[in-house]
């Protein structure tokens, strides 16, 4: 996201301006600076490692500053770990910038919340269980915090639906940083304690712990995605057409999935499914893929078992969910004359709906050797009224109003001609009132 909507850097400088009020007045502010400096290097050591080595973050320290500091003080203390931090998209600079700001907004926000429900006096004279309160109480503001601001930054630089925008962002934070929360806590208590804080910095010793797991988690996952890419790299050897022509479909069916409602959970597991649900053609003859001229009865046939070893293919990819099923039943039909079990209706998956419909789309709007792109307005006319017959009227429906607020753009566009030799020389995927149709 290089080009950042001008909405979107206008909440960024309001964020910031918010921060910048939440720091003074620093000259006249009674605190231990050395405490200060203290937990701000150690920050930003921590979020160095975290995002280099786990891709993630790591709130203890912030919180255990918002336990210990007066609220503006605690502030202080993300902001060379935030504006330090490494940054891999682009425009670096402004993504630094918000990051410290919502980091502020938030550490402060806690700071007073524990502060006013008399938090620091309870962790000073370690006052069990009294101290979990007020301890709770910030953490809740902590995650209330960010997940307001991260809301509000996806529905303005990434135009999710303002409805969407923030579903599940508290939720789903709650508990990590919760347990982020306890580790700052036990920090507080020790620094406070006659062991003083090299005791606290114990604490973290655990929670590097739990880091390597995450790590290794991660590194899993990382693993199913180059398995992921390798498939799609392959099917896009054998066969031109699906070159751009998978990530495109995963894309649709990202629109798709939010205009639905759907939790992000899921919303990932249809973008795995668009991107995967031509892979059984690495099961098909080239010589089929490849064929000039219309298909004998044979052929079509050898060329409809695609979805069925796509199935088999990735049934062993167990984070892909119902993924597997889309892959296997994207071709079949509304009315029951699809492919490979006929299947009609509400017996279809959801997630192989929403793929057929983003399948048959892209098919009608990108260019071919056999035909031309169609607008992205009449391929919608096109789906709309096969919609009840072939494609599912929810799905379709969906698509129109995500594309309708945000059009379409393909992230990936290698339907060039220059892209290679292997010109494509027949549809997949489209309606069969488009073109010369999908066997």
């Amino acid at each position: 996201m290089e080009a950042v909507p001008a909405r979107a850097r206008a909440y960024v400088t309001c964020a910031a301006l918010g921060a910048v009020c939440c720091l003074p007045p620093l000259p006249g502010l009674r605190t231990t600076w050395w405490a200060v400096a203290l937990l701000a290097t150690l920050y930003a050591s921590c979020e160095h490692v975290a995002r280099r080595r786990f891709d993630g973050t790591f709130y203890p320290v912030l919180l255990a500053g918002a336990f210990l500091l007066p609220p503006s003080a605690a502030a202080l203390v993300a902001l060379p770990g935030a504006l330090l931090s490494h940054v891999e998209q682009r425009p670096r600079t402004l993504r630094r910038i918000w990051r410290a700001a919502e980091l502020v907004l938030a550490v402060w926000s806690a700071g007073q919340v524990h502060q006013a429900l008399g938090g620091r006096d309870s962790v000073v004279g370690c006052d069990f269980p009294y101290a979990l309160l007020p301890c709770a109480a910030a953490v809740l503001a902590f995650c209330g915090v960010l997940a307001l601001l991260d809301g509000g930054i996806l529905a303005l630089a990434e135009r999710v639906p303002a409805r969407q925008a923030w579903r599940g962002l508290l939720s789903r934070s709650l508990a990590p940083i919760g347990v982020h929360g306890l580790a700052g806590l036990m920090m507080a208590v020790l620094w406070r304690s006659p062991f003083g804080p090299v005791a606290a910095l114990l604490v973290l010793l655990p929670m590097c712990v739990s880091w390597w797991a995450f790590a290794q988690y991660h590194r899993e996952r990382a693993a199913h995605q180059a398995t992921i890419r390798a498939l799609v790299q392959a099917v896009d050897i054998k066969d031109g057409y699906t070159r751009g022509h998978s990530e495109r479909v995963g894309q649709a069916s990202v629109m798709i999935a939010r205009e639905l409602g759907l939790d992000d959970e899921r919303v990932e597991v249809l973008r795995f499914a668009g991107i995967l649900h031509d892979v059984g053609k690495l099961g098909v003859p080239t010589r089929l893929l490849r064929k000039d001229g219309p298909l004998t009865p044979e052929e079509r046939r050898i060329i409809q078992l695609h979805p069925e070893y796509g199935h088999e293919m990735v049934r062993g990819i167990s984070f892909l969910g119902e993924a597997r099923a889309a892959i296997l039943h994207h071709h079949e039909r509304i009315d029951g004359s699809g492919y490979p079990y006929g299947l009609a209706g509400s017996q279809i998956p959801q997630s192989a709906r929403v793929v057929a419909v983003a399948d048959a789309f892209d098919a009608m709007t990108s260019t071919r050797s056999y035909s031309r792109a169609r607008p992205v307005a009449a391929a919608v006319r096109e789906l709309r009224r096969c919609a009840g017959r072939q494609f599912d009227t929810e799905a379709v429906d969906a698509l129109d109003r995500a594309l309708a607020r945000q059009g379409w753009h393909p992230a990936v566009t290698a339907d060039d001609p220059a892209a290679g030799p292997s010109a494509v020389r027949r549809p997949h995927g489209a309606a069969q009132s488009v073109g010369r149709g999908t066997p």
